[in-house]
């Protein structure tokens, strides 16, 4: 499975079957205006067969970026029918205060290329619940946010990564030379017991290798 990174939360899955996206990000040269830097290149993506958002906020809910006109599951909880077959849609939230600061967020759990897949949005919930990691079940490769602030930090993405013990974790949603107001993934390398870094914003699932541990995989900044 090919796997490549559009800053922030966005990513594009590819395997034979089909092209999954993720949390495509919109215009968002109006942050500059409240002195926030996102200098992101604006997603040239072609056409998927699904697009996924696990929440409505403007860097995680640019659908018109994606060409064509894919089906979208958006911000939703349930057992969903997909062009991929049963997609997992587990309810959470953006904060640790019951979504009331935030909203909800959508964890997306499915299958591609016989990778067993987590994405969890901007997942801002102080720990992981019991019946959440229930429906979540066995994955082998977890997107997760790291950069605090909105979302959760090193520490508690590092304690998701021991609960469910993936084969690889992929960092996202942290500082980098693209964007100002987030912690980078530094801590959350450093708690990790294996880092593979990528020099390119895209990798392929089998060239990177699956040791005892999970393996944090940490591709160049687009």
């Amino acid at each position: 499975m090919h796997v490549e990174w559009y800053g922030q939360s966005a990513f594009a899955l590819t395997a034979p079957e089909a092209t999954v996206f993720i949390d495509p990000f919109a215009d968002m040269s109006s942050l500059a205006d409240r002195g926030m830097q996102f200098d992101y290149p604006a997603i040239e993506a072609g056409s998927a067969d699904l697009i996924l958002v696990t929440h409505e906020h403007r860097d995680h809910n640019g659908v018109d970026a994606i060409a064509g006109d894919p089906p979208v599951l958006r911000s939703t909880a349930g057992k969903l029918q997909s062009p991929i077959g049963e997609v997992v849609a587990v309810a959470s939230e953006h904060d640790d205060e019951a979504g009331t600061a935030r909203g909800p967020n959508t964890i997306f759990v499915f299958d591609l290329d016989g990778v067993r897949t987590a994405h969890f949005g901007d997942f801002g919930q102080s720990e992981l619940r019991d019946r959440q990691a229930a429906a979540i079940g066995d994955v082998d490769l977890v997107f997760l946010p790291v950069g605090a602030g909105p979302t959760i930090g090193a520490a508690q993405a590092a304690a998701i990564v021991e609960r469910l013990g993936p084969r690889w974790v992929v960092p996202m949603h942290y500082r980098t030379p693209r964007i100002s107001f987030l912690e980078t993934e530094e801590e959350f390398a450093r708690l990790m017991p294996q880092v593979e870094r990528i020099d390119a914003p895209h990798f392929e699932t089998a060239d990177v290798p699956a040791g005892d541990g999970p393996i944090a995989v940490v591709p160049a900044a687009p």
